[in-house]
């Protein structure tokens, strides 16, 4: 496998965990301390810089496969969305390795918002003849995490692209009956209290800077320090509620003027039920629905892991904050695994 936009290795962990002869032979990874985590963990060398680099300055290797999910900021649903933001155009990028690499599959993930936008017509318009993916087709697959074993309901896009003289592998079935899918209790359930974070381990970076880490996920299960203010808030949000339910006096001026909108924000997660998306800042309850269902405080890093779906001793490297944005925009390990399995028999061996 290649594995481009490989962040901390969600993507390559899955597959991974689908089967042992999936192997990374070549990562590519522009946040240094997220490169260092994937080394760690997949022992494979990481090209640390920007795709487009990349491309420049290393001779692309031939594989079976590749994965990646380019930054997908600009397609979000939240926030302000521009249609020539540059982290939209680095699919382009990303299909000029395609070609390179000459692989018999790929798989990018994106938001469900990539699917409707005028870059994926774009897209597909280079599988067309003439186009430089026309070796390709590509068929587009709208998939929520929890139907695949995730404690997460998290709906993404994934392309799988085959080569023309292949057929089309479809794509893995997933479980639509809601009462099935896993559930937060089974994945967080009976840990304490978070701890204070662990200080004094330092890793060298590839450029030979300092950073935190490594620290496994089972040692990520950490406090942040909450004001007076929002311990009053948690208190105060029953099981289940959110900042609705807060008297005035604990709103602040822009909740008290807005009687609607998402009832996400400072929002308490509910033990029978998937976890919310999990995203980049899920340890702010300001966030969104981030609240633990019964402790007066946001899930911590490690329970997000769990929740994404990474083994207790995935190695992570950087800051806390670094680290939660690294199991933020990860791909769900489970919904990984199952694209693995599924695309295994359809690989020429």
């Amino acid at each position: 496998m290649l594995d481009l936009f490989a962040g901390v290795g969600g993507l390559s962990e899955g597959f991974s965990q689908a089967d042992s002869r999936y192997r990374a032979v070549r990562a590519v990874e522009l946040e240094p301390r997220a490169a260092a985590g994937y080394a760690l963990n997949h022992a494979t060398g990481v090209f640390v810089g920007s795709i487009q680099d990349w491309l420049a300055t290393e001779q692309t290797p031939e594989v079976d496969l590749v994965i990646g999910g380019p930054p997908c900021q600009g397609f979000s649903a939240l926030g302000a969305r521009r249609v020539d933001d540059e982290r939209n155009l680095l699919w382009r990028h990303y299909a000029e390795a395609v070609v390179r690499a000459s692989p018999a599959y790929f798989v990018l993930e994106n938001v469900p918002q990539f699917y409707s936008s005028a870059q994926f017509d774009m897209f597909q318009e280079m599988t067309r003849p003439g186009g430089i993916l026309e070796d390709y087709a590509i068929t587009p697959h709208l998939a929520n995490a929890a139907e695949y074993g995730t404690a997460q309901i998290r709906r993404r896009v994934i392309v799988i692209g085959h080569r023309r003289d292949l057929s089309d592998p479809g794509f893995p079935e997933g479980n639509p009956d809601r009462a099935k899918w896993p559930k937060l209790r089974d994945v967080i359930a009976g840990f304490p209290l978070p701890g204070e974070p662990l200080r004094g381990r330092v890793h060298e970076l590839p450029d030979g800077k300092p950073s935190p880490g490594p620290f496994r996920s089972d040692e990520l299960h950490v406090a942040r320090t909450y004001s007076d203010l929002s311990k009053r808030r948690f208190k105060n949000i029953p099981y289940g509620g959110n900042r609705f339910d807060l008297e005035d006096d604990l709103k602040c001026e822009a909740w008290k003027n807005h009687s609607s909108g998402s009832g996400d924000v400072m929002g308490r997660l509910r033990w029978e039920e998937p976890s919310v998306t999990i995203r980049t800042e899920f340890t702010k309850p300001e966030k969104g629905r981030y609240l633990h269902p019964v402790h007066h405080r946001a899930i911590s890093p490690h329970e997000g892991a769990r929740i994404q779906g990474f083994p207790d001793d995935y190695l992570f490297v950087g800051p806390i904050t670094q680290i939660v944005k690294q199991i933020g925009n990860a791909v769900p390990i489970p919904l990984g695994r199952a694209i693995g399995k599924h695309l295994l028999s359809s690989i020429p061996s």
